[in-house]
């Protein structure tokens, strides 16, 4: 009987501890569906910073979503063109021309965008920033502002 009420104490023990570890985990994770882009990732913004935020996203995000609409639209248009019998070499390239003026033309907002956000930032969250840039880029994408990475998340 002892023995039994040992192992039942052990066993709440180690599930008591489990849902520990597991709550502070979730807690410490961010969800990145909350993040809308890198000043996200920045925890010391001020409430004057994080308004400003939010002004400078209201025009960029649209004129992004835009142009990645476009960018899906064009890779559609592409897969169709590539399997159509005969395959249209001249379609092809041009629907590949209009992938790459909106892959420059997103890259270009992103870096405006970066660069104004930057502006909001004391010299340590800038440093900051640049940190979660190179982080961010080093897959070789735009990061939270990518195609890929959105469809991944």
């Amino acid at each position: 009987m002892a023995l039994e009420f040992f192992i039942f104490g052990f066993l709440t023990a180690v599930v008591i501890v489990a849902v520990i570890v597991v709550s502070f985990y979730l807690k410490g994770r961010r969800n990145p569906s909350s993040i809308k882009g890198y000043l996200d990732l920045i925890p010391d913004l001020s409430n004057e910073q994080r308004l400003k935020v939010q002004n400078i996203r209201h025009t960029f995000l649209p004129k992004v979503e835009k142009i990645r609409q476009d960018l899906c639209g064009y890779r559609y248009d592409l897969a169709k063109a590539l399997f159509s019998e005969p395959a249209d070499r001249g379609r092809v390239q041009s629907i590949s021309q209009a992938i790459i003026r909106c892959q420059s033309e997103l890259e270009q907002e992103v870096i405006d965008h970066i660069i104004e956000e930057k502006e909001l930032l004391s010299r340590k969250q800038q440093e900051r920033f640049f940190e979660i840039i190179l982080e961010q880029f080093a897959h070789g994408g735009l990061g939270v502002h990518d195609v890929k990475r959105r469809r991944s998340s």
